[in-house]
């Protein structure tokens, strides 16, 4: 094991060195986004407070208020003025369904500190499908939140300046590439990042809602646009719009499972500090919700042409001055920064189902950042792509929103209510008939988001959903029958070692050819040296015709202490005449062949194409055969 080891830091060592130098700049400018390597016990920089929780993973719930209130009166407005009046006691509703999920996922941070959320409680509680399905909507709810949180943030900055709205598309991936990169960072350098913005926000709405509750300063200041809502209404307000303005409402409660998939990314003791977020989530987001609720009903609030039920709550409040600007800023900035709450609930949840082989073992690595990298970058491409289809605009995503959410807070109530019959600690009934009232509730509104929003573009979740299902299923059932193939879980034979020889192609005598004996050496005392010759049978091949005879004087001159031999072909292929040699030997021989192919390195990458031409090939020839080791031995080349 030892000489294993050696030999792997002499191949590679050299490389990864030349490598690092002919980066130069690209990886200097690469290092100052990402930062310097964390080793393990570092992790504890990366790692986030109660504070810092609510910019890293509560961003998306908290600027729900920016729309939550508003898909309640848009689905009300067609019932006329008097309907609007139900905006107050629906959202009390949504606010006790918000305690009640608030309540849960305290409940479930605590059973299930891994992380993982809504899928370790069902992938605890119910079949492995029930676990997968949670997963499979998590990942869509993720991916539509960054999608929905950029473009929200985009268009409010075009309605600010019109002159933007062309450039929308590129202003979003920009600020997705820079949510993606402070996310490579770490979450901790993330949220304190945006600590600052989150706080002002927080902060400027309770004062602009506590000054409207008090003492309003601009109520007879004129409302800008039309009003939407008719003064008649033009359909009866019942039960079934009441249901649909309450299902539109929830709209408001997506991103409130995030802490619980996130537990290991807080400071110890992660527990604690995960159910304290949670509760300062759920009391920061209830008080804003019920705020703007009761301004809306008390000023009588409406959906109107070319601005939001927010800005005019802001607008009647503190007036359209410095603050309401200042304000109006702050809400674009931090819809833009909602999109963090997936970067630090998604990777999570990925590395937790590579690890129960429903997805590729690398989405469980951590990089040098101590980061999941492969789920960050994975969560940046779907947005991305998410983002160019739908051209950046909201109106398109809104329709998909919050079906994937409410899918996964049915299933963890549900699971929940499991767990308490199984478990059955103190006052377990009284939780239970929360946890079920809960799941019946969410239950509700998935069901209506469906049907009233199917034909809008829900379809396209319908599809995803089952779509992600068959993904982890195939690459679970084909990592069952690796480890079947493996003999995972038996003991295996003793190994038997074999001699080994080291075959290396070599091109001339020269430094590249004496470095890669040398470590043919350091390997095996049994190397064989090859070159090719393209046999002259027509006089055009371009080959000098003594030129084997002219490298034979040469090595027979250096006498390296390792055989020559020419293989001969009429083949314009230099790996097959190599390929039938290890072949020959492999039947005169019981040995382990090793092809150890020299590598040149110059140090600008420029000039790399020019190249190890022949490693290349060779390596495409060989790197499937089982009875073949394949390996280079990069040279660092210094031309002046």
């Amino acid at each position: 094991m030892a000489v294993c080891v050696a030999l792997v830091l002499r191949i590679e060592g050299p490389e990864g060195e030349a490598g690092g130098q002919t980066m130069g700049a690209v990886a200097a400018v690469w290092r100052f986004l990402v930062g310097p390597p964390l080793r393990a016990r570092q992790l504890a920089k990366q790692q986030i407070t109660p504070v810092e929780g609510l910019p890293a993973l509560s961003l998306d719930a908290l600027t729900s208020v920016a729309y939550g209130p508003e898909a309640i009166l848009v689905v009300l407005a067609p019932a006329g003025l008097v309907a609007l009046q139900l905006v107050l006691p629906i959202s009390v509703a949504i606010v006790v369904l918000l305690a009640i999920l608030v309540f849960s996922y305290r409940q479930v941070i605590e059973a299930y500190p891994g992380g993982g959320g809504t899928y370790a409680v069902c992938r605890a509680n119910f079949p492995p499908s029930v676990g997968v399905l949670a997963a499979a909507a998590l990942v869509v709810d993720y991916t539509l939140t960054v999608a929905v949180s950029i473009a929200a943030g985009v268009g409010s900055l075009t309605s600010a300046f019109p002159g933007l709205t062309p450039a929308t598309v590129p202003i979003c991936l920009a600020i997705l590439a820079l949510v993606t990169a402070l996310n490579l960072r770490g979450l901790g350098d993330t949220a304190r990042a945006f600590l600052l913005p989150t706080m002002a926000f927080i902060a400027g709405l309770l004062v602009v809602i506590g000054i409207g509750l008090i003492h309003p300063l601009a109520l007879h200041t004129p409302r800008q646009g039309q009003p939407l809502a008719p003064t008649e209404g033009l359909e009866a307000v019942g039960v079934l719009l009441v249901l649909k303005a309450f299902s539109a409402g929830c709209s408001a409660l997506t991103g409130v499972e995030a802490i619980a998939n996130g537990v290991p990314l807080f400071k110890q003791p992660r527990v604690a500090r995960a159910k304290r977020t949670e509760l300062l989530l759920g009391g920061i987001l209830g008080a804003m919700l019920l705020g703007l609720a009761v301004l809306a009903d008390r000023w009588h609030v409406g959906p109107r042409s070319g601005e939001t039920i927010l800005s005019q709550v802001i607008a009647l409040a503190v007036g359209r001055n410095w603050a309401y600007y200042v304000m109006a800023v702050t809400i674009t900035v931090v819809l833009m920064l909602a999109a963090n709450t997936s970067f630090g609930g998604l990777p999570v949840l990925t590395s937790r189902l590579a690890h129960d082989n429903y997805l590729p073992h690398l989405f469980s690595l951590r990089d040098e950042r101590q980061v999941f990298a492969v789920g960050i970058w994975t969560l940046a491409g779907l947005a991305g792509v998410l983002l160019v289809a739908v051209r950046g605009q909201t109106i398109r995503l809104i329709p998909l929103y919050a079906i994937g959410v409410f899918t996964a807070f049915t299933l963890s109530q549900s699971g929940l209510v499991k767990h308490w019959w199984k478990t059955r600690p103190a006052h377990w009934r009284h939780r239970a008939i929360i946890n079920g009232v809960g799941a019946a509730t969410t239950g509700v509104a998935t069901v209506l988001f469906l049907v009233t929003k199917f034909t809008e573009g829900a379809w396209v979740v319908v599809l995803a959903v089952p779509a992600l299902i068959l993904l982890f299923a195939r690459t679970h059932a084909y990592y069952a029958r690796c480890g079947r193939a493996l003999g995972l879980g038996v003991t295996p034979a003793k190994p038997h070692a074999k001699p080994t020889m080291v075959v290396v192609p070599v091109t001339g005598v020269n430094r590249l050819t004496r470095h890669a004996v040398a470590e043919a050496l350091s390997i095996s005392p049994r190397v064989v040296a090859v070159h090719v010759v393209l046999e002259d049978t027509g006089g055009d091949s371009g080959e000098d015709p003594g030129g084997d005879r002219e490298l034979e004087r040469q090595w027979a001159g250096w006498n390296p202490g390792v055989p020559l031999k020419i293989l001969h072909t009429e083949y314009a292929s230099v790996t097959r005449p190599i390929v039938a040699f290890i072949d020959e030997l492999h039947e005169q021989h019981d040995v382990q062949i090793i092809v150890l192919i020299p590598v040149a390195l110059p140090e600008r990458l420029q000039y790399r194409f020019l190249h190890n031409h022949l490693e290349i090939a060779l390596t495409a020839a060989l790197q499937t055969r089982p009875d073949v080791i394949v390996a280079k031995t990069p040279m660092p080349l210094r031309i002046p």
